[in-house]
């Protein structure tokens, strides 16, 4: 009995290896993913525009800090007003208005005549980016078929990997000019690929679970038809959705009723909320964002000064990250969520530990040998490297497509919300702890949190490869064969 059940699911990760994207899906996952260029924009060209608004403005460590931070704990008020928002005007909506509301903080930022001005341009920003971070993986994984949604729900993460790069590029670029000049057209020149990411999203469909759950089971169709390969594909689909919103589907409804299933939840409920507000405590809580952000600062104290090459080492770390993403992306779909997550986070571990022995050889040499500041730049790009293989992908995909339709939009948001709290905490706190314990002490602290991270993934992440939405929900079950399916899922 047991080899008929293993069987079609063999028989289905076969297929996930030779099944391409469809062209449809994949372009409007690429529109939809575009949004998350503007935060990679932002962590990439603050790490260097920092150092330039430090003397330009004469501000502190700790106001250097909260202008990090600032945008991470604001975006906690979009990320959590997203779900809301989605569920009442729809997820393409939600892509704009996120777009919209970055341009707005990007040309307060980049026109900001003081420190006051420029800290109002990081809260407006930070509120655009919590929206995208949330709608952009729901919308994509609601829009994509089972077999290739783990590929185009890690596109935000593709994006925000590639737009950290281009931030390292354009603070190489313009490094050169007056430092009264140069951070403003870093900062300001965010509000470009924002005007172009509201503009391409207007032509992207609405989600065909979100308009099932409206009532309008035509257009749904429709949409299914283009982002499927035949049409018993997309009425299987359409037969699939409507029957696990059928208690929903209706005009009226606007996500009534979410936070009291949320808040007071079932136990499958409950165990989605673990693994969704788990993983995303752990993105975070690697202090991923923080190294990046504060990479010059961890090179310098490495024994690089000049600020040129701090800028031009940044660039050799996005270039291994934006090509790990990538490799984690397109083998998503062949190996699974469990693998690759716990191959990252295991991956981290052991480059933060090497971070923290090559940093703390540091404080205690006087010449700075060359040898340990090669293992600190060779240790940081594994670190984020490992982190878009694993964690910085994964995360996006796993707690977008985990929550039932009805619950899908407000849980990612919590889930979110945790996410970027997390983050901004970190960022705000990075450099004051690192000056107590220094930055091999802190290295080591991150390298424990990963450790935890493992042992977390292994037991409460079930692999989600391959199954519709709709069949995902199973794996959280008490249910005997949903027991049967999370085993064999779990090996």
């Amino acid at each position: 009995m047991e080899t008929s059940e293993i069987g079609p699911q063999q028989e289905k990760s076969s297929s996930i290896r030779r099944t391409p994207p469809n062209r449809y899906a994949l372009a409007c996952a690429i529109l939809a993913s575009t949004n998350s260029i503007l935060l990679g924009y932002d962590i990439g060209v603050m790490s260097g525009a920092v150092l330039y608004i430090k003397d330009d403005l004469k501000i502190t460590s700790t106001q250097v800090e909260i202008l990090v931070g600032t945008l991470n704990v604001c975006s906690l008020i979009g990320s959590f007003a997203a779900g809301k928002t989605s569920d009442w005007i729809g997820r393409r909506y939600t892509i704009v208005l996120a777009a919209a509301t970055f341009l707005l903080g990007a040309l307060l930022m980049g026109l900001a005549p003081s420190f006051p001005f420029l800290m109002a341009g990081r809260v407006v920003a930070g509120i655009g980016v919590g929206y995208s971070l949330m709608i952009a993986p729901v919308y994509t994984a609601e829009l994509s078929p089972a077999m290739t949604r783990g590929f185009l729900t890690s596109l935000p993460e593709v994006f925000i990997t590639i737009g950290i790069l281009l931030g390292y590029i354009f603070n190489y670029a313009l490094s050169g000019l007056p430092e009264n000049i140069n951070w403003r057209l870093m900062l300001g020149l965010a509000a470009a690929p924002a005007v172009a990411v509201a503009a391409g999203v207007m032509v992207m469909p609405e989600s065909p679970r979100w308009l099932v759950m409206k009532g309008q089971i035509a257009e749904a169709r429709r949409v299914l038809t283009k982002t499927s390969e035949t049409e018993e594909e997309a009425d299987s689909r359409l037969e699939e959705i409507t029957k696990a919103c059928s208690d929903i589907s209706s005009n009226t409804w606007h996500g009534q009723g979410v936070w009291k299933e949320l808040l007071w939840p079932t136990k499958p409920v409950r165990r989605i909320l673990i693994a969704a507000v788990g993983i995303n405590f752990f993105m975070q809580a690697s202090g991923n964002d923080a190294v990046v952000y504060y990479t010059p600062e961890v090179f310098k104290a490495a024994g690089i000064h000049r600020r040129k090459q701090l800028v031009g080492v940044t660039i050799i770390m996005g270039v291994a990250k934006t090509s790990c993403v990538l490799v984690s992306a397109l083998f998503l779909d062949q190996f699974g969520r469990r693998p690759l997550l716990l191959l990252g986070t295991i991956g981290m571990a052991l480059s933060l530990f090497g971070l923290g022995l090559g940093s703390k050889f540091l404080e205690h040499s006087a010449h700075k040998p060359s040898w340990a500041i090669a293992l600190c730049v060779v240790a940081i790009c594994a670190d984020v490297s490992f982190f878009s293989i694993g964690l910085g992908p994964i995360t996006w995909v796993y707690s977008s497509e985990i929550f039932p339709m009805r619950l899908r939009a407000q849980g990612s948001s919590l889930a979110v919300s945790v996410n970027r709290l997390v983050s901004g905490v970190v960022a705000m706190s990075f450099l004051t702890v690192s000056e107590e314990i220094s930055f091999g002490g802190m290295f080591f602290v991150l390298a424990g949190v990963m450790v935890m991270g493992v042992i977390f993934f292994y037991f409460f992440l079930p692999e989600t490869k391959g199954k519709s939405l709709e069949e995902i929900g199973s794996l959280f079950e008490d249910k005997g064969t949903s027991g049967r399916t999370r085993e064999m899922s779990n090996r």
